[in-house]
């Protein structure tokens, strides 16, 4: 099944005193291209994420936003800088005997200077934190290959309408190409009966003429190959792989016959069909960007 890059899950949990948030949003690029926001203090996440995502995405600009809240954290210690609170507390005192102030130097003033107080926690456990984030992370992650399916799923659907449109306009190419040639030789032979007054014109003249110009409008081998092309794409669109950078290239090989049919076309019918024909192939290249 064909992938979107288009993408976004969500998921939360509570896990081992952890309240965890993971967003995950993934676009279109050329690349895997991740890019990572998480909580301060657990930047040793960063990597493990990057990984775990390539296990499910191979091509995207990838966006995650990590959120790890502590709600229990009985190990932490407020510690009290005495030196700092002393010069705070002199300070003080400096004021308050220089300029007659009423002295008001309480321990909740004190609180105010948040230096004064240093907090130790117990250093995170790094494998333990990464198992509960890592499980809320692959719910997320779960619920952006979902939506990427789904997106495929669409894609699918429109890819294969716009290759039915082409093969139809091909097959009014094929058929319209021999009757090309013989409306040329029906001209020939009335222009060259008008220029020569005669109705008794070389028949083999007529018929070489006719069959050079067959040669150079012939378009057989580019709606053969063309036909290939959309073999090759009905064969990829049931693919499980990444398939993204193959179409693209598939689908400058269908431009490039359409071009030559174009080119050769004497037509007015057939260059308006190879118009119709390339409209619709851009239309395809455009949908193929978001193919993983």
């Amino acid at each position: 099944m064909i992938k979107s890059m288009t993408g976004y899950g969500r998921a939360e949990g509570t896990l081992d005193g952890r309240y965890i948030i993971v967003e995950i949003k993934s676009v279109n690029h050329r690349y895997f291209e991740f890019n990572s926001k998480i909580t301060r203090g657990y930047s040793f996440l960063d990597e493990k994420l990057k990984t775990l995502l390539q296990q499910g995405i191979s091509r995207g600009k990838v966006d995650v936003f990590v959120s790890v809240e502590t709600l229990e954290d009985a190990d932490a210690q407020v510690l009290v800088n005495h030196s700092v609170a002393a010069g705070y507390l002199n300070a003080l005192k400096e004021l308050r005997d220089k300029y007659d102030l009423r002295d008001d130097i309480t321990v909740m003033g004190l609180a105010r200077y948040s230096d004064i107080f240093t907090v130790h926690r117990t250093p995170e456990d790094e494998d333990q934190t990464w198992e509960c984030v890592s499980q809320v992370s692959r719910q997320a992650m779960e619920q952006l290959l979902q939506m990427r399916e789904r997106e495929g799923a669409r894609l699918k659907e429109d890819l294969l309408a716009r290759a039915g449109a082409i093969l139809s306009l091909v097959q009014a190419v094929e058929e319209r190409s021999p009757v090309t040639v013989q409306e040329y030789q029906q001209k020939l032979l009335a222009r060259l009966q008008d220029v020569l007054h005669d109705s008794n014109i070389d028949e083999q003249r007529i018929l070489t003429e006719a069959a050079i110009f067959a040669d150079k409008v012939a378009v057989a081998e580019e709606t053969v190959r063309l036909r290939s092309h959309f073999d090759q794409l009905h064969l990829m669109l049931e693919s499980s792989e990444a398939i993204g950078r193959k179409l693209d290239f598939l689908v400058q090989e269908m431009n490039r016959e359409a071009n030559t049919i174009g080119s050769k076309a004497s037509d007015s019918q057939i260059a308006y069909m190879v118009v119709n024909m390339k409209a619709e192939i851009e239309k395809i290249r455009e949908q193929i960007q978001n193919i993983e």
